[in-house]
């Protein structure tokens, strides 16, 4: 027994560290976003024909090294390229021209391209669209963790549903701001995946509970 009471205080105490840690980085650096999140340089280049995304990467290596950048296909007919990096300058941008109309023989003009400045994509609006089917999942949840564990009381059932699933989240976050996950695409799969992990952990718990308490009834 003391053992396990030593293992928990363990767990408790290197779970407190990591908030802890978490929320001072998050005060003092934030947290690392995506490039696709980040206040970046775009150009958009319109080809008008067929072009490789390899070649176009290629170029941007020599233009703009040491550089993250993204490439993509747009428009309907996907001839157009558009290119993001964090900082591009007129200097960088009329040489990618070059390089550009070199390699496909087209006649792009560097004065008639323009660098757009594309605003940095802040936390809260990355989680908007997901906010309100979240809640309702969760209200569902709530009421069914009601239903089925009313007997090991409705008010303890709830808190300790809440609390694991908020903490669970808070420890995801303190480890992403530490460990500098970016946050992006993959930012929302991830925290579903903590969410049910830790419901069904709960849930497991509860279920054991649930059936200790059936044996003493009887």
């Amino acid at each position: 027994m003391k053992d396990m009471d030593k293992k928990i205080k363990i767990v408790v105490l290197f779970i407190a560290i990591v908030m802890i840690v978490g929320i001072i980085v998050v005060l003092t650096v934030g947290f690392n976003f995506d490039l696709r999140y980040q206040e970046t340089k775009k150009i958009q280049l319109n080809l008008e024909k067929d072009f490789e995304i390899a070649d176009i990467k290629q170029i941007t290596n020599e233009t703009l090294p040491n550089e993250k950048v993204v490439i993509q296909k747009v428009e309907v007919y996907e001839d157009t390229v558009s290119i993001l990096a964090k900082e591009i300058t007129e200097e960088q941008k009329t040489e990618l021209i070059q390089k550009v109309n070199e390699k496909y023989g087209t006649e792009l003009s560097a004065d008639s391209t323009e660098i757009i400045t594309v605003p940095h994509t802040r936390g809260r609006d990355i989680i908007k669209p997901y906010a309100m089917p979240f809640i309702i999942a969760t209200a569902i949840i709530f009421v069914y963790m009601v239903i089925r564990y009313y007997k090991l009381g409705i008010v303890k059932t709830i808190a300790r549903t809440a609390l694991i699933a908020v903490l669970s989240q808070v420890i995801l976050v303190s480890i992403m701001a530490i460990t500098r996950i970016p946050i992006g695409r993959v930012t929302i799969p991830l925290v579903l995946t903590v969410y049910v992990l830790s419901l069904l952990g709960i849930t497991t718990c509860l279920e054991k509970e649930l059936s200790e308490k059936k044996k003493e009834e009887k």
